[in-house]
């Protein structure tokens, strides 16, 4: 099954309220996103039916805040602990578990994102 997901996912900051839950995301509940970095860090994303997020690095930090779809994009918004950058959105791809795509994070950092099954 294919499912529309974001184009990149390593995060930064956000002001605003999420929607409920848009078709285009909805398979991605109850997976995880991965982002890898050339150097071997990652970034676990993890997105809800409600709009929550959160996020886990490599290194141990943890982020939590809310999704939100905007016309052809998932905007990243009111993230804790708060970021250098106000919000983030990206645009939607197709994409099935198991696959791959290359795509820039907030930094315009290289990432190497994966959606894989299941909470890991």
């Amino acid at each position: 099954m294919r499912i529309a997901i974001m184009g990149c996912l390593a995060l930064l900051g956000a002001v605003g309220t999420a929607a409920p839950v848009q078709a285009g995301v909805a398979d991605a509940f109850g997976n995880t996103i991965i982002s890898h970095y050339p150097r071997g860090e990652w970034v676990k994303h993890y997105f809800e039916p409600d709009g929550s997020y959160s996020a886990a690095w490599s290194d141990g930090r943890r982020l939590s805040g809310r999704w939100v779809v905007e016309g052809h994009k998932v905007c990243l918004i009111e993230l804790r602990p708060r970021q250098l950058i106000s919000r983030f959105c990206t645009p939607m791809v197709q994409a099935a578990v198991g696959d791959t795509w290359p795509s820039r994070d907030p930094l315009g950092r290289s990432v190497r994102n994966e959606l894989v099954a299941g909470r890991r």
